[in-house]
């Protein structure tokens, strides 16, 4: 399929925004967590979980979705996975305390899944070649304004609202996207392109993918360069807030700057992509990472002042838009007959290993120094599973 311009780009706002659910669901409260901990009686450490539960909760939903979309198409899924959205925000706002909480923010991150897992199986139904990697550059382009957005939004609504507003705001977002999906696409997987048989062939074919060496090389890669993001997501509002002294406000705004990075550099990897192919343009992003987190981890040990360490984060989180645009295109080209699937073992493996990346930094309180060198660590990780199980693509050559 191939459709006119201005479809396009009407499918990525939508798919976009849909994608963008992720990260709306893990940084609209991030300005509000200090306070949060404060208001439950909770530590630092204990209050980063329900930043976990909700990335765990983000990967293993998308194991649900990705092959249920595989087999009964794209639509219906993505209509429930929001409609449970909305009752699992509701649950957040209401929560009495954290474990009440870290089980309402898991079902949050469990419903969340459907839009990043089937915006990108949508893109593979749509697109393949240069053409998917740019239209990926276009959901990033969206989905990047979430980061941007979403904690300066949430530190603007801080000034109306607590913790609990902002999630009954997301459960808002749910509905309107509800009606945004309803009106706006369409089905991409007709009956004679689905899974055969039980729907559970549908997830027993997620083994297949598992032990593709290709696919997961770039998975992987992206994975962990994923997980290095989350470990900056969970651990700046306290490093930034805490120990740099920004107000909410302030430190919303040093996020955004760095989600504009992120922007830039994801549509800069679009663009080369089709003069250099997408395996030489991961290698490039792959050594600014290499380059950047390596400096912001200097930073860390040496006590940098704060523009160092802002400058050295800013190029370090842009890195991973590079990263992320040829990495995922790559992917999926592998696996067009199991783009759900193939979607879902993405998803799955960059919220898991964000999941476990997170808690790291507050190993023994979080501080500069745990968070650059948890991002230093997760990229590293990144490069030598490109090095050690990425396989360059005949028609990147």
């Amino acid at each position: 399929m191939t459709p006119a311009q201005p479809v396009r780009f009407g499918y990525a706002i939508t798919l976009g925004l849909l994608a963008a659910l992720g990260p709306l669901c893990i940084d609209l409260y991030l300005p509000a967590l200090p306070g949060l901990a404060q208001d439950l009686n909770t530590p630092t450490a204990t209050a980063q979980l329900s930043l976990t539960a909700g990335l765990l909760g983000l990967g293993l939903g998308q194991l649900i979705f990705g092959p249920m979309s595989d087999k009964f198409g794209r639509i219906n899924p993505l209509l429930l996975s929001l409609v449970l959205l909305l009752i699992a925000s509701v649950g957040c706002a209401m929560a009495q305390d954290i474990n009440q909480l870290l089980l309402a923010r898991l079902f949050q991150g469990l419903s969340g899944a459907g839009g990043a897992v089937l915006s990108r199986a949508i893109a593979r139904d749509m697109y393949s070649g240069h053409d998917l990697t740019r239209f990926f550059a276009l959901l990033m382009l969206v989905n990047g304004l979430a980061p941007i957005a979403a904690p300066v939004m949430g530190g603007a609504l801080m000034a109306v609202l607590d913790w609990r507003g902002l999630f009954m705001a997301i459960a808002v977002i749910a509905v309107l996207l509800f009606v945004l999906s309803r009106l706006k696409l369409h089905e991409t997987l007709p009956p004679e392109r689905r899974s055969k048989g039980s729907v559970w062939s549908a997830w027993a074919a997620l083994g297949q993918i598992v032990i593709h060496r290709p696919f997961m090389g770039f998975c992987l890669t992206q994975g962990f360069m994923m997980s290095g993001m989350f470990a900056y997501i969970g651990a700046s509002p306290f490093v930034l807030q805490e120990i740099y002294s920004l107000s909410p406000q302030a430190f919303s705004f040093c996020f955004a700057a760095n989600g504009i990075g992120l922007i830039l550099a994801s549509q800069i990897s679009a663009r080369l992509s089709p003069l250099w192919g997408e395996y030489r343009v991961l290698k490039g992003a792959l050594t600014l990472a290499f380059v950047s987190s390596g400096s912001l981890l200097i930073a860390g040990l040496t006590g940098a002042a704060l523009p160092v360490v802002l400058v050295t984060l800013f190029f370090s989180v842009a890195s991973n838009g590079a990263v992320g645009v040829a990495a995922a295109s790559l992917a999926m080209q592998s696996q067009g007959h199991r783009a759900g699937s193939a979607s879902a073992v993405m998803g799955v493996t960059m919220f898991t290993l964000g999941g476990i990346a997170v808690p790291i930094t507050g190993i023994g309180g979080t501080s500069v120094l745990t968070m650059t060198l948890t991002i230093f660590g997760c990229y590293m990780l990144a490069i030598a599973m490109f090095a050690l199980l990425a396989k360059k693509p005949e028609q990147s050559a």
